[in-house]
């Protein structure tokens, strides 16, 4: 595999202090960033990286609630169900990242995978077996944002490649739902335009995000100026042999694949809209 591209001086990733650290910032926020996670000497290689692969991604603007569904005009009018965004983001499926690229060597390493597993107080993480997901790379383009949504799974690592010139913040409300509530009032206030709960993060290329984004509200906003903003997703799960199902990949990808053909795994943990 060869070295690792991660500062393990500043991150030690086989010290139980980091981990300790994230999983108290997570319990806390939600959210755990770690500034200069990839070292500086190959963050322009990083850069190179994600714009060579950003042609490939798959285009498709969608009209979509914040439970990434199509907005359902059966629910009571004022439930955050019904609210039409514009989803704009694009996706580099893992099957286009070449084996040997940085960010393929990051995803595999068993080091970094052991790192997370802590930091999210688990035994171990697993790549995810879906040749398109697990290792993807998001594209918001000039004019487009990813808007206001929650995650399927219960933990995101996301590391940004490169920057929006204007805009592309990472905006998310820590913990807005729980599995025992949806919080919808909460949720349409900020729908609304009421952001008091809201955080902001400025991240930099090279900056590892650890996000509990099935609970917190979030988005990328409105990307402005002549430069896409890159960022890797890196998913996990605490099981192996997760796929993603057809329907939500061919969302994302606009294709599947044969183990897209096999039957939906177990049911959430949560009965959550999604």
């Amino acid at each position: 595999m060869g070295p690792t591209i991660v500062d393990t001086v500043r991150y030690p990733l086989d010290g139980g202090e980091l981990a300790a650290t994230v999983r108290a910032e997570l319990r806390a926020s939600g959210c755990c960033v770690l500034p200069g996670f990839v070292k500086e000497d190959r963050l322009e290689a990083l850069r190179q990286e994600g714009r060579s692969l950003a042609p490939l991604a798959h285009h498709e603007v969608e009209i979509v609630n914040v439970y990434n569904t199509e907005p359902d005009a059966d629910l009571p009018a004022d439930h955050p169900g019904r609210r039409r965004m514009v989803r704009g983001n694009a996706f580099v499926a893992r099957d286009r990242i070449p084996r040997d690229a940085l960010l393929q060597r990051l995803y595999t390493d068993p080091s970094v995978k052991g790192f997370l597993a802590a930091a999210f107080g688990l035994t171990e993480v697993f790549e995810l077996a879906d040749p398109l997901s697990g290792l993807v790379l998001n594209v918001v383009a000039p004019g487009r944002e990813h808007p206001w949504h929650f995650d399927t799974n219960e933990f995101t690592v996301s590391l940004l490649t490169q920057t929006a010139e204007v805009g592309g913040l990472f905006q998310y409300y820590p913990g807005i739902r729980s599995p025992q509530d949806e919080n919808l009032d909460a949720v349409s206030a900020v729908l609304d335009g009421d952001h008091r709960g809201v955080r902001t993060l400025e991240l930099r290329p090279g900056d590892l995000q650890l996000f509990a984004g099935r609970y917190s509200l979030h988005r990328v906003s409105p990307v402005e100026g002549a430069r896409e903003r890159h960022t890797a997703i890196l998913a996990y799960s605490a099981r192996p042999g997760v796929v993603g199902t057809a329907a939500r990949t061919r969302q994302l990808f606009g294709r599947v694949a044969d183990v897209h053909a096999a039957p939906a795994g177990p049911p959430r943990v949560d009965g959550l809209l999604i």
